[in-house]
């Protein structure tokens, strides 16, 4: 059975340039192995990044070891819950793409919360009542 979002339909691929996920497929997918839950399609932004920065998650330095980029303001990245959820909390968290985030963070993060950082949001607002 394949992964399902948070709106509960197939979960949609997040990004490819770079290529993101915890399984460097280009989706928000999880399993036992993602211990940080990376479920959150996240449009990042240069507030985002900077406060990952401060936290000891640094997203924009280049990794050439680990063929990462960096990443910079604009570029879809499945992050963790967690980390997205303190973003949230510290006011500067992420912009989402609900469609290509995992249901699985709805046991970490509300879908409320989710929805108020929306950048995909459908024309049928009546799939995103929980």
């Amino acid at each position: 059975m394949s992964e399902r979002n948070v709106l509960g339909g197939e979960l949609e691929p997040c990004g490819t340039e770079p290529m993101t996920g915890f399984f460097r497929d280009g989706c928000c997918r999880t399993g036992q192995e993602d211990q940080g839950s990376h479920t959150i399609c996240a449009v990042v932004t240069a507030e985002f990044l900077e406060h990952q920065r401060r936290i000891g998650n640094d997203l924009a330095t280049p990794l050439p070891a680990y063929s990462f980029p960096g990443l910079v303001p604009g570029d879809r990245w499945c992050v963790t819950a967690l980390n997205w959820a303190r973003a949230h909390r510290d006011g500067a968290a992420a912009h989402v793409v609900l469609a290509s985030t995992n249901a699985a963070v709805l046991r970490i993060v509300p879908l409320d919360l989710l929805r108020g950082h929306a950048v995909d949001v459908p024309p049928d607002l009546s799939g995103l009542e929980a």
